[in-house]
């Protein structure tokens, strides 16, 4: 509250060192400047200090106060930028008039900058994602933890650690990726992903009895996390169309060189899915100790011979 105080001060200064300047030595430039410079004040205070203020008291969530105050900055800028070209603007046309080449080259070098722009206000309009989902765009993956006007900020995941840990380096991602690339939105209208991972068994298993080991197991440890995707799925079949579709972990079995393959396929929360995996995997190694019917495989290689050798006597 402080910093955004002297700012304000800050604008209201210039604001009036302007307008006296103006009175002393009439331009037009002179004039315009103060009229930007008071209009930016009364747009910070009425914005940012007394409603910005005035709600964010009343919320307690971090998250939700950080989207408000983010809200609130875009409306701003854009109230701030329509009233600016209104003032500006017959100056605008003259120079677009007299310099269009110039303009046009403009327009050119700044293309980046504008589709940046209006990425971000897609982004505010649409929602494609917000702050704390977890996404992946033009290849880089990540949880969002800032969108600003121009970049969206990730915590980036993955890369060379295993699983969804984070790197700890931030990704910065222009706006205007959502306009010419792809997203995928780990957590929009649902927060379950699908997961699987295999489990290789010995021929000389009982792999019927080790399909039924498994999916006790995982059918036990992923009940709620089912449940609620069940949930989420009935209000997703009002927003898209979606063919029904089971919840159920489900063991695909299939026969390798080596080994009956065992491939696990489970729901999971998509925060939560190398926890997930993590655990399963130690609960299902813990009881196949048990067991003297199921052995876990591993790559093996028979030797059927050896080539003939024969050496040649060194003559004497």
């Amino acid at each position: 509250m402080i910093r955004k105080t002297i700012f304000l001060l800050t604008l209201v200064v210039l604001a009036v060192l302007l307008w006296f300047l103006d009175t002393r030595y009439p331009s037009v430039y002179v004039h315009k400047s103060y009229l930007t410079a008071a209009t930016l004040a009364g747009i910070y205070c009425i914005f940012k200090i007394v409603i910005e203020e005035f709600l964010a008291r009343g919320i307690q969530e971090s998250k939700t106060k950080y989207s408000l105050r983010k809200t609130f900055s875009i409306i701003y800028l854009v109230v701030f930028l329509v009233i600016i070209l209104r003032i500006w603007v017959e100056n605008a046309q003259t120079l677009l008039v007299s310099y269009g080449l110039v303009a046009a080259g403009v327009a050119v070098a700044l293309q980046d900058f504008f589709k940046n722009f209006a990425g971000g206000v897609i982004l505010f309009v649409t929602g494609i994602y917000r702050i704390g989902d977890r996404i992946e765009i033009n290849g880089q993956y990540g949880d969002v933890i800032d969108i600003g006007i121009l970049y969206t900020t990730l915590m980036e995941l993955g890369q060379w650690m295993g699983g969804d840990h984070e790197t700890g380096r931030l990704t910065i991602i222009p706006n205007g990726s959502v306009l010419s690339g792809h997203v995928a939105n780990y957590n929009k209208d649902n927060n379950f992903v699908w997961d699987e991972f295999m489990v290789p068994i010995t021929y000389e298993s009982d792999w019927r009895a080790a399909v039924q080991l498994i999916l006790a197991i995982v059918k036990r440890e992923t009940a709620e996390t089912a449940r609620q995707a069940d949930k989420e799925i009935a209000i997703l079949g009002d927003k898209y169309y979606l063919f029904k579709r089971s919840t159920e972990p489900g063991v695909y079995v299939a026969m390798t060189d080596n080994w009956i393959s065992l491939k696990i396929r489970y729901i999971a929360d998509f925060r939560k899915r190398s926890a997930t995996k993590n655990k399963l995997t130690q609960l299902l190694l813990t009881e196949i100790e048990k067991t003297d019917t199921i052995n876990i495989a591993s790559a093996t290689y028979d030797i059927v011979g050896f080539p003939e050798l024969k050496m040649k006597e060194k003559e004497s």
